[in-house]
């Protein structure tokens, strides 16, 4: 049974690089090492660790789907037989050398054999006939689930062509979650597995796997692909997706200003107000500054957020003062690791989002969001790079105008109170940012005599010469300088376009409101709690079919969809997401079709929709699939 897995049933296109080794910065893996990749991270999406065996079908049936394949139990049965106790890795290794991934085009080619007017759509009645009544038999309860897809199902035709798309998609999804994860934690990549180490670059390539005598049977000897059988493919892939619902919203061009924020005689109110700034992280996370606001008595309260205006270049793009804003309330409580969710500025008015409202007299922390559908990576490269340096005709080194202009830019940013002044609190802040370091005391004071301050604070020009001296540190060299632009959220061309700067303004009625900020971390943890609890007090519930633990719940804000997703159920599940028919619409994960594992009894946020063009209608149509 021994063969070369990796010449010829790699288990997909995935090509990754193992991030603790030195061989692969310098070589691409081989195909083989490819296929052992995708191995590992397929047996560790169901075990702890390798050395740990597959010891019932059920594993096998879940590791083989995890690696992009999806078994019936006729195959199943060819390798866990009556007499099998269990499967190691190097079993499981030799399994998919043999179970090829099924292509698009043999799933086409065997449903187009009940494709009687050749539409690509098949008649239910025919489609139960055949499932129920030959080859591998299907059940009729695993018909309905079939029949019941939605958004593959109308007017009593299965559109197989639609749920090709949808399994090959999913399958793809599967592996790509998979080898994320192993990626993502260095452990598991160390670990050894069977026969096989991490590549290094001392060592040749990786043998080939020695199967355990239990599953080598007179059978191996056959061809175990039974792709040619139409039954097969069709049992196959309808037991990839057990159920699905969908949501349609149809939106009118700026649908916002049903929701209108109005503001309220302010006259006598008084103001508390603090900036901030939304980084866009490498892995595509967003990091905030967080607030916390003291009310002194009940009062009627007024709180907006806006993307900060810059004084910008004439001419310079300005891409975050469209990113959409939202500033979430929560009650410190007797358990801080609970906080209550009071309220959140839902209402819009332009680029303003606001709420009114009263609250007691107490301690609130203000968490600002962004859905994510706006503040992205950038994609399209910069060309030309800015120079931020130059050297007059004395050799003398001084700031460009544009950089200047940048750092005055950063300056308004990092002013937390908008008093035209940095002060220690606000530069380590800045500094965290920028070189995960904080300054103390004794540094700041040495910072106070070199440069221009006032009232122990450092002036917009003392911020400059800071940035001069470390241009002369580096004697022109203005790789440090790159590092603080781009930690800003700055590209090549010294636009700013991975951050978002923002204002916070919050008006009392009665009393003197107080903000201050506490930290600068991920947008994750309560923020997902918050926003959950949220669209779960006022969204669209579904319930999936046959699943009544699992629930798919959409909110419509008008200027946004939330969707999250409820598992109360004991284990872990995954949620795949077809957005392919929403039109004019952008989604936080930059992907129309994608997965989601919910871990088990939690919530979690799915994704967050915004039209592309406020201008015009938008769409939403999605469909939430369990899948096997």
């Amino acid at each position: 049974m021994a063969s070369n897995p990796g010449s010829d049933a790699a288990l997909g296109t995935q090509n990754p690089l193992l991030s603790g080794s030195p061989r692969t910065k310098k070589f691409p893996l081989t195909e083989q090492e490819v296929f052992y990749m995708n191995c590992r991270a397929a047996y560790l999406t169901i075990f702890k660790s390798s050395l740990e065996n597959i010891i019932s079908k059920d594993q096998l049936y879940l590791a083989l789907q995890h690696a992009g394949r999806n078994p019936s139990q006729k195959t199943i049965n060819k390798y866990w037989t009556p007499q099998t106790a269990k499967l190691n890795f190097d079993d499981f290794c030799i399994i998919l050398s043999k179970e090829k991934p099924t292509s698009k085009a043999e799933l086409l080619k065997s449903f187009k054999k009940l494709d009687i007017n050749d539409d690509g759509a098949i008649l239910h009645s025919d489609l139960q006939k055949y499932l129920t009544k030959r080859g591998e038999k299907m059940t009729q309860e695993e018909v309905n689930a079939v029949i019941n897809l939605a958004d593959i199902n109308a007017n009593g035709k299965f559109d197989y062509v639609k749920f090709c798309k949808l399994y090959m998609t999913t399958s793809e999804q599967c592996l790509k979650t998979t080898l994320e994860r192993l990626e993502a934690d260095s452990k598991l990549r160390r670990q050894q597995f069977g026969s096989h180490m991490e590549g290094s670059p001392e060592r040749g390539p990786s043998p080939a796997p020695k199967p355990s005598p239990r599953v080598i049977r007179k059978n191996d000897q056959e061809t175990f692909s039974s792709k040619g059988d139409t039954s097969h493919a069709l049992l196959s892939t309808t037991r990839k997706f057990k159920t699905s619902v969908s949501f349609t919203m149809t939106m009118s061009a700026n649908s916002n200003q049903d929701s209108t924020l109005t503001e309220p005689n302010l006259k006598d109110w008084q103001c508390a107000q603090s900036k901030g700034c939304f980084f866009l992280e490498e892995d595509g996370e967003v990091v905030s500054h967080q607030y916390k606001m003291h009310i002194a008595q009940r009062s009627v309260l007024y709180l907006t957020i806006k993307p900060l205006y810059l004084s910008q270049v004439e001419g310079k793009r300005c891409p975050w003062l469209s990113v959409d804003t939202a500033l979430y309330i929560l009650k410190k409580n007797e358990n801080p690791a609970e906080p209550q969710l009071m309220c959140f500025t839902e209402l819009r008015n332009r680029e303003v989002f606001g709420w009114t409202g009263e609250l007691e007299a107490g301690i609130y922390w203000l968490i600002p969001s962004t859905t994510g559908c706006r503040l992205k990576k950038e994609t399209k490269p910069v060309t030309e790079e800015a120079q931020l340096v130059h050297r007059d005709e004395t050799g003398e080194l001084s700031l460009t105008s544009e950089f200047r202009s940048t750092l005055s830019e950063i300056f308004e940013v990092i002013d937390l109170d908008g008093n035209g002044l940095i002060s220690l609190e606000e530069y380590n802040f800045f500094e965290l940012r920028t070189s995960g370091e904080k300054c103390d005391e004794d540094a700041w004071a040495v910072c106070r005599e070199s440069f221009d301050t006032k009232k122990n604070e450092l002036t917009r020009q003392g911020f400059m010469d800071l940035h001069l001296m470390e241009a002369n540190d580096r004697e022109g060299d203005p790789l440090d300088l790159w590092v603080t632009l781009h930690s800003m959220g700055y590209n090549k061309a010294l636009e700013l376009t991975e951050a978002c700067p923002f204002v916070i303004n919050i008006y009392a009625e009665r009393c003197k409101p107080r903000i201050k900020v506490v930290h600068m971390e991920a947008c994750s943890g309560q923020l997902e709690k918050a926003i959950c609890k949220s669209v779960l007090d006022r969204s669209d519930a579904k319930v999936m079919d046959g699943y009544e633990n699992i629930i798919v719940h959409t909110c419509n804000y008008d200027t946004w969809i939330t969707s999250i997703i409820e598992n109360k159920s004991d284990n872990k599940v995954i949620i795949h997401i077809n957005n392919e028919l929403s039109k004019n619409c952008v989604n936080n994960r930059g992907l129309n079709i994608f997965a989601v594992e919910v871990a088990p009894r939690s919530t979690m946020v799915c994704q967050h929709v915004m039209p592309l063009n406020e201008q015009e209608e938008w769409i939403y149509c999605c469909v939430y699939s369990l899948v096997a």
